[in-house]
């Protein structure tokens, strides 16, 4: 097993929205804990399965303390660019969209984000995956998805 790389007191953001495993009491299990982007304080390192290394981070605006794994954290001053949509989520096109010469994703289309790309040109963009082109992954500025649910 790997060396923690943040220290008991070290400010760390959150990258990926925390939802409740059936760990945290008093919440049903897959209820929102914290949102990604919120930062907060390590207080305390530990691992599970003897292989992971976890860490409880004290968000403060919330104040709820998490456990986080480390792939879901960055340090709290690292570039941070926010995304309205992250992975899994359902979304819909507002525009018809040419794919090459021989298809088309139809204006409200629904999608599902495969992965957030934070650092393409132009802003964020999502891999994206629609029913209406099976077996295909599409990158789609962000300007051009809306949500399922109201915000």
């Amino acid at each position: 097993m790997s060396r923690p790389k943040w220290q008991i007191e070290d400010s760390v953001r959150l990258i990926r929205n925390v939802r409740n495993d059936g760990t945290y009491p008093g919440l049903d299990p897959g209820a929102p804990l914290v949102r990604r982007g919120s930062i907060g304080y390590v207080v305390d390192v530990g691992t599970f399965l003897q292989d992971q290394i976890i860490y409880s981070v004290n968000f403060l605006d919330i104040d709820m303390i998490v456990g986080c794994r480390e792939e879901e954290l960055i340090g709290a001053e690292e570039p941070w660019t926010p995304s309205r949509f992250e992975f899994r989520e359902k979304v819909r096109i507002i525009v018809e969209l040419p794919v090459g010469s021989d298809a088309v994703i139809a204006e409200g289309a629904i999608g599902e984000i495969i992965k957030v790309i934070r650092d393409a040109p132009g802003g964020v963009a999502y891999h994206t995956h629609f029913d209406s082109l099976p077996g295909r992954i599409l990158q789609i500025p962000e300007r051009l998805l809306e949500s399922l649910t109201p915000e």
